[in-house]
């Protein structure tokens, strides 16, 4: 271990003589002062415009430092990762309580949401190199995204390059990990393309936690008289040791997925979009013996839009559109199924000039098949009380509907439930925002309400007033509707520039849930939410384009012990060469972010890139 990190740090130390920028002062932290919102608005916005707080983290200062999105992900205090595979394997985000479920996972838009289970829907098709930046909204947005935004939307945004580049990464870390990517971009007058492709692969820090991961993308933007065209091809292969994933089983799984997206713009106000995914998973019980149980699932999903967005007196905007979608699965275990469903929405922005109040107003309607019909409306509001404060607020409606692992799945362990019934929540939020050159205060209180949560509990705990007669079997997880749940909480954020080359950020968020509609029974997820979970990071921007990432989290799931994890990341981000270092859980603790699931202990991961280009 110590002769790696000596490797690792002399490679970093050789690197500095050579810098393209030897200027002996630090370059500055930029604040992101003109960063636009395209995440639940009717049009791009100022992120200081927004009536709702939403969080946009750009991705390329982070791509050597974070081994993946979920890394990035978990930086947001309202997101709680409950990761299971190490390399950005299988991993399910919470957002402010809600289940892994709840929270809709976008690439440009597109929903990538998996229709087997909620539990593939960070099996991102797409390498992190494709992506130019993410962007979270907590709370409900089924207004403009539709099913599955009950607690919040992470949408993964790609860009089209500026310049003709090359670049490639190796890199080798504990456990015999390796990791490896290629990132090429090619600019003309009226169009540009990306490739990338990406690989990393580990034997395990213990039996049966193996895995290895590959993406590759490729994406193109033209110019016409008609307006852009970006399609996008992505494709993924992930296989891991499943060791305790889904009960006390050395357990393994395979998935695929491959995806496409075309969008094309009809001048600047109107826009379609297509989007097909088709997702493979195999899953054997017991490792050494796939004759004992073993399952072959395949879903696809389709999906189309069109969408308008009209000018009102210059500063507002309304928008409104069209959506269809439909989805699929042949499965062993699950069957033969699909269904289908349309909806047509509505949002009006009001900014008047003077920008001090902003207004959405928002509805939306969505028909499954069989008929029936649900409406979600939304309301947020901003205001500007002085030049640097700002009181933002929000209302919504969020749905979903059962996967089909909830409808049908059967194993030793876990047991469907097909007369599940699709569950909802109402969203209320409101917060005050400060925020000066240096310094970025803001305070969010948020409330949920929801009806139909769906979960697992156990029958062993019987009477349950929520099991379906059929579930009588002594510790088995059974699908079940859940009334009366509702989660509190409040969050807060400090950024603090000191100079102009470091950066300090403090966050904390705060969650009390109403578990009295358990009745005292055990369940399997939506009692896992953290109580608290606190963040501490300090960036540093040191001379010859070397920055330093220091951070700290300390989470506490309910029900658990509260522990830490220090997380300490190097690299230059200039020049033809550039060293990185990653170390990981420094503090060596032993902790689970899923209830049986041990993750990592201390690791580190280094190499470098090899940058060709501008």
């Amino acid at each position: 271990m110590l002769k790696t990190t000596a490797i690792f740090a002399a490679i970093i130390a050789a690197a500095l003589p050579v810098s393209a920028q030897s200027a002996a002062s630090p370059a500055p932290i930029k604040a992101e002062t003109v960063t636009l919102v395209v995440i639940g608005t009717a049009t791009p916005v100022p992120l200081a415009e927004s009536t709702r707080p939403v969080d946009v983290i750009p991705l390329e200062p982070l791509q050597l430092t974070a081994e993946s999105p979920q890394d990035v992900i978990r930086q947001n205090p309202s997101v709680f990762i409950q990761q299971r595979g190490a390399g950005g394997g299988q991993a399910d985000a919470v957002i402010q309580g809600g289940s892994f479920a709840q929270t809709l996972v976008l690439v440009n838009g597109f929903r990538i949401n998996d229709a087997q289970t909620a539990h593939h829907n960070l099996d991102l098709p797409i390498p992190m190199e494709a992506m130019d930046q993410i962007q979270i909204l907590p709370g409900a947005g089924s207004t403009l995204h539709g099913i599955d935004a009950l607690s919040g939307v992470i949408d993964l945004l790609t860009a089209a390059p500026q310049h003709s580049s090359l670049r490639l990464r190796l890199g080798e870390g504990s456990y015999q990990a390796n990791e490896e990517s290629l990132l090429g971009s090619l600019v003309r007058k009226n169009w540009s393309a990306r490739i990338t492709a990406d690989r990393n692969f580990s034997l395990g820090f213990i039996a049966d936690r193996d895995y290895r991961n590959m993406n590759g993308s490729a994406e193109f933007w033209r110019s016409s008289r008609l307006g852009i065209t970006d399609l996008l091809f992505a494709t993924s292969d992930r296989s891991f040791g499943a060791a305790g994933f889904y009960g006390n089983y050395p357990s393994w799984e395979r998935t695929k997925s491959f995806f496409t997206g075309i969008r094309q713009d009809f001048g600047g106000n109107t826009s379609a979009a297509f989007g097909y995914r088709r997702h493979t998973d195999e899953f054997i019980l017991v490792r050494t013996n796939p004759a004992l149980y073993e399952n072959n699932h395949i879903d696809s999903s389709w999906q189309a839009s069109l969408r308008r967005t009209q000018t009102i007196a210059k500063t507002s905007a309304l928008l409104f559109g069209l959506e269809a979608d439909g989805d699929r699965i042949h499965s062993n275990n699950l069957g033969l199924h699909a269904r289908n469903q349309g909806a047509g929405y509505i949002d009006l922005d009001l900014r008047p000039a003077a920008r001090r109040f902003s207004l959405s107003v928002g509805a939306r309607e969505e028909i499954f098949s069989g008929g029936r019909a649900v409406f979600s409306p939304q309301l947020a509001a901003g205001f500007r009380l002085a030049s640097n404060w700002r009181l933002q607020g929000a209302i919504g409606y969020g749905f979903r509907i059962p996967t089909y692992t909830d409808l049908y799945y059967a194993s030793p362990a876990t047991k469907g439930n097909p007369a599940l019934k699709p569950e909802s929540a109402w969203n209320g939020s409101g917060g005050v925002t400060y925020a000066t050159r240096k310094l970025t205060f803001s305070a969010t209180w948020f409330y949920s309400r929801q009806h139909a949560t769906i979960d697992y509990l156990k029958a062993a705990t019987l009477p349950n007033p929520w099991l379906p007669a059929s579930c009588t079997a002594a510790n088995v997880w059974c699908a079940a509707n859940i009334n009366g749940l509702h989660f509190a909480g409040a969050e807060t954020s400090l950024q603090w520039n000191p100079t102009r080359s470091q950066s300090i950020r403090l966050a904390w968020t705060g969650l009390a849930g109403g578990q009295g509609a358990l009745h005292g029974l055990q369940s399997q997820y939506v009692s896992n939410y953290p109580v608290n979970n606190s963040q501490a990071q300090w960036t540093v921007r040191l001379p010859r384009s070397i920055t330093v990432e220091n951070h700290l989290q300390v989470a506490n799931r309910y029900q658990s012990t509260p522990y830490p994890v220090w997380n300490l990341s190097a690299g230059r981000n200039a020049g033809r060469l550039r060293p990185y270092i990653r170390m990981t859980n420094l503090s060596n603790t032993g902790y689970q972010e899923i209830a049986g699931v041990p993750m990592p202990s201390r690791t580190i991961m280094g190499g470098f890139v090899v940058q060709l280009g501008d």
